[in-house]
């Protein structure tokens, strides 16, 4: 059955990287969104909440197709303090489960909500093909995810709800931004033995997969990678030869936990999942960006290029 194009969405998280691309591109097929924002609204388009402990009324979602949660902190800011930890997990939980109430409240007339979550959720499961149906991994951003996808659940049976495991974005503004800096100085290199295997997905498809959950019936878990397995090493060295410049400084595992934390460097850096997206493909969506190769490609201009 064709899907039907989303008429109006929803938003929270509407000013991070993968919200606003995704604003852009709904807008530019005429849908009209809704930004749920913490700032004074600036317009009608806007629409102010999170400031106390007050609900969101539900009629700011009521009509719409979808009401879709990408809040929560950068996990990329470090070091990852027990202060920060905490923001790492309000600013996920809470914008989830106020989204929530107010989708359980319109009961059957409620949106579909589309809440983020991240490949984190498999933790590092080394040598494993993992799926939808593959089981939890075990650390700090492990127990985030199931916080956060039980937020979401809190919904209700009578809602469609859909958790986007997100892999990082392969951008300047996402898993290339501290990868940048060390390559144009040319002291890029594998991290440990850098070849523990990283999901990763091009912002271009990021934002076609959430397109495709919004305007189709998928629900539950939803795996968003891409589909051809890649390791640090791959992604690190396609980097490097865009950009001209070496790869060949290891970084032991060791001063990358001195320098970033144990966690941190665990959770991101040397952690192992093959995580595939047999969801969205099982359904029919096919990707841009194949390859980890075509998608750095696709986010860094070769030298020379504007």
């Amino acid at each position: 059955m064709p899907e039907t194009p989303a008429r109006r969405v929803v938003i929270a998280g509407a000013s991070g990287l993968i919200g606003s691309a995704l604003i852009d591109s709904l807008r530019g097929d005429g849908v009209e969104v809704t930004s749920l924002v913490r700032h004074a609204p600036q317009g009608p388009h806007e629409v102010q909440w999170l400031q106390d402990a007050t609900p969101l009324d539900p009629d700011v979602i009521a009509g719409a197709d979808a009401g879709v949660c990408l809040n929560g902190a950068s996990i990329g800011r470090f070091p990852w303090t027990p202060s920060y930890k905490s923001t790492l997990l309000w600013s996920r939980i809470t914008p989830t489960r106020t989204l929530a109430a107010a989708v359980r409240e319109l009961g059957d007339d409620a949106p579909a909500l589309v809440n983020a979550s991240a490949t984190g959720f498999y933790g590092s499961q080394p040598g494993t093909v993992l799926t939808e149906d593959s089981p939890r991994g075990e650390g700090f951003l492990v127990d985030i995810c199931i916080d956060w996808e039980d937020a979401a659940r809190s919904a209700g049976d009578r809602a469609r709800v859909a958790l986007l495991r997100t892999a990082p974005v392969v951008h300047e503004r996402g898993v290339l931004k501290p990868l940048l800096l060390l390559t144009k100085l040319g002291v890029s290199g594998p991290i440990g033995r850098g070849t523990q295997v990283w999901p990763w997905i091009t912002l271009e498809d990021e934002v076609r997969a959430i397109r495709h959950v919004i305007d189709s019936d998928l629900s539950g878990p939803v795996n968003l990678t891409g589909p051809t397995r890649a390791t640090a090493n791959d992604l690190g060295f396609a980097l490097a030869q865009r950009m001209n410049r070496p790869y060949l400084l290891r970084a032991p595992v060791w001063g990358v936990k001195i320098a970033l934390g144990k966690d941190a460097t665990e959770a991101l850096l040397t952690s192992d999942a093959d995580v595939r997206p047999a969801a969205l493909e099982s359904s029919g969506f096919t990707f841009t960006h194949r390859t980890v190769e075509e998608a750095v490609a696709s986010a860094v201009p070769a030298p020379g290029e504007d």
